[in-house]
């Protein structure tokens, strides 16, 4: 959608509580995976780019972590620092809700967003989840009288429903401009970045109760084996001590499950063989330590 020879090109952040699909919604917009997904909350950590092109028109998504309401840690206050960055980078906002609810978190961030409310379009995730569609009235009503965003979007990212009628709402906002990143551009972030945050999804899906909040992947080496392999190392830190048995299991039985389930997606993102080691190491409160965020590759920023 283009006014005259005039392209649109513009940032568009989706921000959300905790699960509510943002990385499934970033990815079924953009048509490849660029952004983890599990049901694990605070899945993502970082700021995640992620670029359609649509005929001459430029979409930059970027894909936030869960709404922070615990700032204790260093590792938390850096995701709430991103929030904050994102949005304020941002010409439209997505804020994404489960259709059917809207919590007291979602009543939250839609107080931060007031200020911007004509350029932020309400997204109601999930729609196959809802068993009749005028079971969204009556919270689209009362959202509405609170909260005059510029548009309301029912869609299902995953089962990507009304995806087109999202994209229509978009483009009809974005500012005029030309294209900011090449065409054949999908994400900014560099391979060793990809390659750990597969491992990771992995590990998150793999494990339960606490370990997966204690732990990150750093990609150590890629490289070719052979002509026709990728050798990657990669080291999981965890945080204590005790959690080490339980992510490597009985007889290295979660980490082999783990390396295997990673080495597909990789072999499919790399196009060749891939050779995968993991290494699990501990280093305590890693979390909490600004230096060591930046040392395993968190941009803390000024």
């Amino acid at each position: 959608m283009t006014t005259g020879n005039n392209s649109r090109c513009g940032f568009v952040a989706i921000v959300g509580r905790p699960n509510v699909g943002k990385s499934t919604l970033l990815n079924a917009l953009v048509g490849e995976k660029v952004s983890i997904v599990s049901a694990k909350p605070h899945t993502t950590r970082h700021r995640v780019l992620g670029v359609l092109n649509n005929d001459a028109d430029q979409v930059v998504f970027l894909d936030t972590p869960g709404l922070q309401s615990d700032r204790k840690h260093a590792l938390h206050r850096f995701m709430a620092k991103t929030i904050s960055q994102v949005l304020a980078e941002a010409d439209i906002t997505l804020m994404v809700i489960e259709a059917g609810r809207f919590s007291r978190q979602d009543k939250q961030l839609a107080e931060l967003l007031r200020d911007n409310a004509e350029r932020t379009i309400l997204v109601l995730n999930k729609i196959d989840m809802v068993k009749a569609k005028s079971d969204l009235l009556p919270i689209l009503k009362s959202v509405a009288v609170d909260f005059p965003f510029a548009a309301f979007v029912p869609i299902s990212a995953r089962g990507r429903k009304n995806l087109g009628g999202l994209l229509a709402e978009i483009l009809s906002r974005l500012p005029e401009g030309s294209p900011l990143y090449p065409r054949e551009m999908v994400t900014d972030r560099n391979l060793n970045f990809r390659i750990s945050e597969i491992i990771r999804e992995k590990l998150l899906i793999a494990l339960h109760q606490e370990v997966p909040y204690g732990l990150t992947v750093e990609v150590e080496h890629v490289g070719k084996q052979r002509h026709d392999q990728v050798l990657i190392h990669a080291i999981v830190w965890i945080q204590r001590d005790s959690h080490k048995a339980i992510t490597i299991g009985k007889g290295g039985s979660v980490l082999k499950a783990v390396g295997s389930e990673a080495r597909l997606e990789l072999i499919e993102l790399l196009g060749e063989r891939v050779h995968l080691e993991l290494w699990v190491k501990v280093r305590e409160n890693w979390a909490d330590s600004e230096r060591e965020l930046k040392r395993l590759g968190f941009d803390l920023g000024t």
